[in-house]
């Protein structure tokens, strides 16, 4: 009696398939798991900002090298991926495309080795399967001006002290993380006095066109007390990168500050990155145990580019335009900030939020006001009256002040705000002359201190104001005692 052959019957002819079919497979898997890293992909289309490649399968924020047909002999365009859909891949660029054409060539690019006394460019490359972006960090950077690619643009030579680190990186665990509880001396007599300031807080500093943003950053730059101070200009006009940092970031300024630039005109990608970039520089000085003073502006801005990433990739709008991930986007770069473990440095950041048309409510300010730990708003109508800085102290708050205030500087605080309050509330009765004398002591109180508690909140941008100062300056306003407590 004839046998029944079995599938794993290697004799028969269909075991002999199966066992054919099953070699082919894992020679592909194999082949899969051994690939060069010099393997190449092309280019098969251009969709706006978007480049869609074939034939490589790389994981999100890879970096690639993108061939050009024309331009500069040998030179290539450089390209993030940011998604993928089955076998291709979605870049996106961090430079123009001009020169491109079907069927570019698209490399891998390894991960470069930054080493002292050699510029960006002329940094070696090594073989290595991390391909997300490093770029270059250390003391050399103090005192310099450098693009969201850590290529100098002052023209004071190659950087050297430096070495390649990735840009994004993840938080601390919040169990790790030291509380808030030193107070942080910023030399703005208003913030002192009214919105005491803790070191290792996130601050969104908020405010529409022409009301003295840059000109509070400056100060805010100059009079910190911090070891190192990290500026990031994200998507603002060029011409304002210069005179930010000759004009009012200034030469002791910049002396201890590194600037990183990403203007308007860059993609992006780019403008994400130099965020990204500045943020990771913070948290190298912080990992060496410096207290560090982060001024980005601006996150809106940084919203904006994530905004074009994602519209371009296919992502469908939601609130005003914006795509669900961009208010993933903004925490996950806010909480990088922040103290660092026991024993190590800090992160006290302040980011700018534009308000545009002075709304409040607008998306971007109101996902930051809920993640932030304060915010300050620069007011149009204080502005408008010559009140410098024009902080607005009602719409305004420290969420630290309470761990690192005492409970004098607390109470000092609550008066001033409440009599600011009550002038404000009567002010148009006031100003038609309505409001009666005597109908009630505390607005009458109000009236008779607003001239003082205004001139005390105004500041010279060329004046520092110390912690003690500022809370002297409060108490004697307030015809109280507690200066000398």
């Amino acid at each position: 009696m004839a046998t029944r052959s079995t599938p794993d019957d290697a004799g028969s002819p269909s075991g002999t398939v199966r066992a054919l079919l099953r070699m082919i497979a894992q020679h592909r898997e194999l082949a899969v798991a051994s690939q060069p890293v010099d393997v190449h992909g092309r280019l098969v289309r251009v969709a706006g900002l978007v480049l869609e490649v074939t034939g490589l399968r790389l994981p999100i924020g890879s970096v690639c090298l993108v061939e050009q047909a024309a331009g500069p002999e040998g030179q290539s365009i450089e390209a993030e991926v940011v998604g993928f859909d089955d076998d291709r891949l979605y870049l996106m660029p961090t430079g123009q495309l001009l020169g491109l054409s079907p069927g570019a060539l698209v490399t891998p690019m390894e991960r470069p080795v930054h080493s002292p006394g050699l510029g960006v460019d002329s940094h070696p490359w090594r073989r290595s399967t991390d391909r997300m972006r490093h770029l270059p960090v250390g003391p050399g950077l103090l005192g310099r001006v450098v693009d969201a690619s850590g290529r100098p643009l002052d023209r004071a030579g190659p950087l050297a002290e430096v070495r390649s680190e990735p840009i994004q990186r993840r938080p601390i665990d919040a169990m790790e993380r030291e509380p808030v509880r030193v107070p942080l001396d910023t030399g703005v007599r208003a913030i002192n006095a009214m919105l005491t300031v803790g070191r290792g807080q996130r601050l969104g500093l908020f405010a529409g066109a022409g009301v003295g943003k840059s000109v509070l950053l400056g100060m805010l730059a100059r009079y910190t007390e911090a070891e190192v101070i990290v500026v990031g200009l994200i998507g603002e006009r060029g011409r304002e990168v210069k005179e930010f940092i000759e004009d009012i970031l200034g030469e002791e300024g910049l002396r201890r500050s590194v600037v990183v630039a990403a203007p308007a005109d860059s993609p992006p990608l780019l403008r994400m990155q130099g965020a990204a970039y500045a943020t990771a520089i913070a948290e190298h000085f912080r990992e060496e145990g410096r207290h560090v003073l982060l001024l980005m502006d601006s996150l809106t801005r940084y919203a904006m580019a994530a905004r074009e990433v994602a519209l371009a990739i296919g992502e469908p709008p939601a609130t005003k335009g914006y795509p669900p991930s961009v208010f993933a986007r903004l925490p996950q770069l806010v909480e990088r900030a922040g103290n660092g473990a026991a024993g190590r440095g800090s992160i006290t950041a302040i980011y700018t939020v534009l308000a545009e048309g002075d709304d409040q409510n607008d998306p971007i300010a109101d996902a930051a006001r809920s993640f932030l730990d304060g915010h300050f708003v620069l007011s149009r109508l204080l502005a408008d009256s010559g009140h410098y800085p024009a902080i607005d102290i009602e719409q305004s708050v420290s969420r630290v002040m309470h761990n690192v205030a005492d409970e004098g500087q607390l109470a000092l605080a609550r008066t001033a705000k409440t009599l600011w309050s009550r002038f404000q509330r009567n002010r148009d009765l006031i100003a038609v002359g309505a409001y009666v004398a005597g109908s009630d002591p505390e607005t009458d109180r109000a009236i008779a201190l607003h001239p003082a508690l205004a001139a005390m909140l105004q500041q010279p941008m060329n004046e520092r104001c110390g912690l003690a100062q500022a809370r002297d300056a409060l108490a004697a306003v307030l015809g109280s005692d507690e200066a000398t407590a």
